[in-house]
């Protein structure tokens, strides 16, 4: 995954978060394979996970409650979208 996607998102003009970027990034996609996705998927350019993973550090980084936790709602829904379909789903 493109940490330079995710710095973009969470609006970071320079490289000295990117550990913490990085860090969150990781978390999200263990999350994720905690909850159902499959590792492969998880840490794939797929486009639904790109979108999870922003929402993800997003309401990692935002100061705002709200939006941090409008964020993190999205990513929750998301996430269990991906858990419930076919084709993100962990092999049992």
């Amino acid at each position: 995954m493109s940490i330079d996607k995710i710095r973009k998102a969470v609006k970071f003009d320079d490289d000295s978060m990117d550990e913490d970027i990085q860090d969150t990034i990781d978390a999200c996609i263990s999350d994720m394979v905690i909850s159902g996705v499959s590792q492969a998927k998880a840490s794939s350019d797929d486009k639904l996970i790109l979108r999870a993973v922003k929402c993800f550090c997003k309401s990692e980084f935002s100061s705002d409650d709200k939006e941090s936790q409008r964020y993190r709602d999205a990513y929750e829904s998301l996430k269990i979208h991906l858990c419930l379909s076919k084709d993100y789903k962990a092999e049992a």
